[in-house]
């Protein structure tokens, strides 16, 4: 199949290039990714590539996940037909209705849809502001939700505090390790409460994510300067109030219940 060949190379072309770059990602739990039928992966977004290894864990288990993924995606020369061809989802963030039918419509025929449903890369490396999509979805058609969640990739390329009018540029750094947890799925009841169910979803991502984020081997090294890990854990990236001011959310984002807790505004000498 064509759809079949698109994905294969994009898989191929991914891979290729995260190990170009020195990235070993070890995955765990894909035994939790149904076999056969609809789910709805929802994921933490750390990291520009973290959907390729995504897209990676999906293949190793013989699934392949369309994305939801930003419409402008589409304007770029040559990659329309091959996101079209992965049957992947273009999301208008101006008119998102149809995003939702055609991953409703997706679930129906049985595939799997990931979202990141933080709807962009979080500055504080912690779980932010969640979009209700995946438990709408969810309750809707009634496939399980199945959590993810991955550490190591945003030391390749992710978001960061503009220095001298730059953005961080990717890294090429060798010899990174990455880590990827699908979690245990499971399914939102047909009368739940999206508000909140999505709280509970940023609780079971938070769990994921922290644990990860404890790892030894995913932490800094003593006084190592880590704009790549938490604040609240002791690393050098935007804490999440300095993080809300960076963060671009749409305003039908729901506000974290989850997490650990705003730090104290400071205030300056008077």
């Amino acid at each position: 199949m064509l759809e079949d060949g698109y994905y294969r190379a994009t898989v191929a072309v991914g891979g290729l290039a995260l190990r170009a770059l020195g990235l070993r990602t070890q995955m765990e739990g894909l035994e939790h990714l149904p076999a056969e039928g609809p789910a709805i992966v929802a994921s933490t977004h750390v990291a520009y590539p973290d959907f390729m290894t995504l897209a990676a864990a999906g293949w190793e288990r013989g699934r392949r996940i369309r994305f939801l993924t930003r419409s402008d995606v589409w304007d770029v020369p040559g990659v329309r037909r091959a996101m079209t061809g992965m049957r992947h989802v273009p999301v208008d963030r101006a008119a998102p209705a149809a995003a939702f039918l055609h991953a409703r419509r997706l679930l129906r025929e049985g595939e799997v849809v990931g979202i990141f449903p933080e709807a962009g890369i979080s500055f504080s490396y912690t779980v932010r502001a969640l979009m209700p999509g995946v438990v709408a979805l969810a309750r809707e058609t009634g496939a399980p939700v199945v959590p993810a969640s991955q550490w190591g990739i945003q030391r390749v390329w992710s978001v960061g505090r503009v220095a001298a009018g730059r953005k961080p540029p990717p890294s090429l750094h060798r010899g990174r390790r990455n880590d990827l947890v699908v979690g245990e799925p499971f399914h939102v009841p047909a009368d739940a409460d999206v508000r909140e169910w999505t709280a509970r979803l940023g609780e079971v991502l938070t769990g994921l994510l922290e644990g990860l984020q404890a790892r030894p081997h995913l932490r800094p090294a003593p006084g190592e300067h880590a704009p790549w890990y938490p604040a609240h854990l002791g690393g050098h990236a935007p804490d999440r109030r300095e993080a809300r001011a960076l963060d671009v959310m749409p305003r039908a984002a729901i506000l974290p219940t989850w997490g650990p807790p705003l730090p104290p505004e400071t205030v300056g000498p008077r």
